[in-house]
């Protein structure tokens, strides 16, 4: 009796089990690649994505500004490299994928200015290998657009065989991934460097050219050293710091932002959209900030986020249309009446007045600040990592609306005075005067 009991028991027991509802499996959506083409029409190069016309309109960026790309209307942005250290190359895809943003990815490829050497086979091999697993990770993301195979690798280059390398990472991409196209990027363009690309990387599908105060001469450039083929311009903007006037103690001198600003419309418009033929749009560099001979040189965005005004510049180039509050504008910049072009020499702790005259679009409350740094000491090339030279302390005897009585510094050196105003609404000019202390 007792055996039938729990006979019974178990039965009841799978019954009742039975009857209750089972959850239903559900499948989580798998991430499918976009596909990105390149046509030829009658010498009219134009880009794909998943069969609709992409016109490039990006920047240059890693991490921490991806979503303001988005906000002023851009569509694209590139990277250096698949893992920046902050956030993983997935990371950033995603990211760029929850603003309807497409990633030109780039591949780290070892320089030889940096003392790689393409005549090690290991080397060139391990290289290769790490690279195809970089792009096998990430091939299948919908944020995907273009592998950019390495950067400036023509920079101090000698060797050509680093070209051989590139031509073979790209076959293996176009292997592995039939879904994305791939480039290289130049520091700058020249007949040799075309000669070489043709010779020996006919497998990418566009090239790349990094260009600054020079670029409006990139369509010619283009055309007088027989490269026929599409391009895009993966880094322009502010004035190289080679390419400026220098102090007599050869300081370079950088232009203010609002001397920058007019440049990038200038640039755009000469040296980009009018080619409308092969090139396919651009990545202004840089959408972020670094300290690359100054804190402010490079970055259309200052150390504590502020945006400067080449910002509205790609806005308006972007849109059509400028921002609804525009950054304020420089009037003009004096240490004792005299510019950063007039060698501004200041006799050590002795008074001195600056003067930044400043205009506003909304007539916002305009916010001041300066700050003295020596001039940096930490040079190096081709965006290498520098760092930022100390603040140093000085005596401000008075502050009222952008003029600045001070106190030069006490210790014989080469120095910049920073000048900044804010419009409280997250939008600054800077501008900075080299000057030499006796």
């Amino acid at each position: 009796m007792k055996t039938l009991t729990i006979i019974m028991f178990c039965l009841f027991s799978l019954m009742s089990c039975a009857e209750i509802p089972q959850k239903p499996t559900v499948e989580l959506p798998q991430q499918k690649a976009s596909k990105v083409t390149l046509t030829n029409t009658d010498g009219k190069f134009q880009l794909f994505v998943d069969g609709k016309p992409f016109y490039i309109k990006g920047a240059g960026l890693e991490y921490g500004k991806i979503a303001s790309v988005a906000k002023h209307g851009g569509n694209s942005f590139r990277t250096w490299r698949t893992d920046n250290g902050i956030q993983t190359g997935k990371e950033v895809l995603d990211e760029a994928q929850k603003y309807g943003l497409m990633v030109t990815m780039g591949i780290d490829v070892a320089r030889e200015r940096h003392g790689f050497d393409y005549n090690d086979p290991v080397a060139v091999k391990e290289q290769f290998e790490r690279i195809k697993k970089e792009v096998i990770a990430l091939k299948d993301h919908p944020a995907l657009f273009i592998w950019a195979i390495g950067n400036e690798l023509n920079l101090r280059a000698k060797n050509p065989k680093v070209w051989d390398a590139v031509n073979d990472i790209s076959k293996m991409i176009h292997e592995v991934d039939p879904n994305h196209l791939t480039t290289t990027t130049l520091a700058g363009i020249s007949q040799h460097e075309i000669d070489l690309i043709k010779e020996r990387c006919s497998d990418i599908d566009l090239l790349s050219v990094q260009m600054y105060g020079k670029i409006i001469e990139l369509p010619k450039q283009i055309k007088e050293f027989g490269w026929n083929g599409p391009y895009m311009v993966t880094e322009w903007g502010a004035t190289g710091h080679w390419e400026v006037p220098k102090t007599s103690w050869g300081a370079p001198i950088e232009e203010n932002s609002t001397l920058k600003a007019a440049n990038y419309l200038k640039r755009y418009k000469a040296g980009i959209e009018a080619d409308s033929l092969q090139c396919v749009g651009s990545y202004v560099f840089l959408w972020g900030q670094k300290q690359e001979r100054t804190p402010t040189w490079y970055g259309v965005f200052l150390e504590d986020g502020k945006e400067t005004e080449s910002v509205d510049v790609m806005h308006y180039l972007w849109n059509k249309t400028w921002p609804v509050n525009r950054t304020p504008q420089i009037a003009s910049f004096v240490i004792n009446n005299k510019t950063a072009y007039e060698n501004v020499s200041l006799e050590a702790n002795k008074e001195y007045l600056a003067s930044l005259k400043i205009t506003d679009f909304e007539n916002d409350r305009l916010n001041y600040r300066w700050e003295i740094l020596p001039e940096s000491t930490d040079l190096q090339d081709g965006g290498d990592f520098e760092k930022r030279p100390e603040t140093v302390q000085f005596t401000i005897l008075s502050d009222t609306n952008g003029e600045l009585k001070f106190i030069a510094p006490s210790v014989k050196g080469n120095y910049r005075l920073f000048g900044y105003a804010d419009d409280g609404h997250q939008h600054a000019a800077t501008a900075n005067i080299p000057f030499k202390v006796n």
